[in-house]
């Protein structure tokens, strides 16, 4: 068994879905500490100006939360009709726009008050687009005891996973002596997202998913074939 392992984030760019796409389980890492100024509860879109950011305001306790589970979406900001509105005035000239907009509003409609929460449910919206059918599992239910390295190591045991697909930086901190003395082979993601049709110039790589979305047919994907 192949096995990722990646903490929420919102609106996440395509490489965190290709890393899904190549597993057998994705362990959604809920248990981690929230980060300000993370991929957690902001991402990127395009407009004629260049590069935005879309942020989910959370109460600023959180920041200092111990895990992720314990922060707070600030909703007294109506936040959820700013990024709507954001999105249909820099792609309502794309050519999908008309056919997917209303999904993406229906997404929206409801509050949640964990950030934890609302990265969820829309990552599961998003893998439904995406057609990516990997089974998901939250690290919440797993009553987990390590940490860092230890934590992906005691997942993968857990999981009986004999292969584990990691981010770029996790070359950084994994132990990769302790894998292989469990059995479990610790690969490395290589993604480069293919170039597709934007508006405004130049293309930009490393945005949200949804800026492919909106340009790209239904047929299209974003992933290469890879082992």
């Amino acid at each position: 068994m192949r096995v990722a392992i990646h903490q929420p984030a919102y609106l996440p760019w395509l490489g965190y879905f290709d890393r899904i796409a190549r597993v057998d389980r994705f362990v959604f890492l809920d248990t981690v500490q929230f980060e300000k100024n993370s991929f957690i509860n902001r991402n990127r879109i395009k407009t004629p100006q260049g590069v935005q950011w879309l942020t989910v305001p959370v109460f600023g306790r959180g920041h200092l939360s111990s895990d992720l589970g314990e922060t707070r979406i600030d909703n007294s900001r109506d936040w959820r009709r700013d990024h709507l509105k954001a999105l249909a005035l820099n792609y309502r000239r794309t050519a999908h726009f008309d056919s997917r907009f209303a999904r993406l509003e229906a997404l929206y409609a409801e509050p949640e008050e964990l950030l934890s929460a609302w990265c969820w449910r829309q990552l599961r919206f998003w893998l439904d687009e995406l057609q990516i059918t990997t089974p998901l599992l939250r690290a919440s239910d797993l009553a987990l005891q390590q940490r860092k390295s230890a934590l992906v190591l005691e997942i993968c045991q857990r999981l009986g996973a004999r292969h584990y697909l990691s981010g770029t930086l996790g070359r950084d901190y994994l132990d990769e002596a302790a894998f292989t003395e469990a059995g479990i082979r610790v690969e490395y993601q290589a993604f480069a997202p293919q170039p597709y049709p934007q508006l405004w110039g130049e293309f930009v790589a490393g945005l949200s998913v949804v800026d492919w979305w909106f340009n790209q047919p239904e047929s299209s994907t974003p992933f290469r074939s890879q082992p």
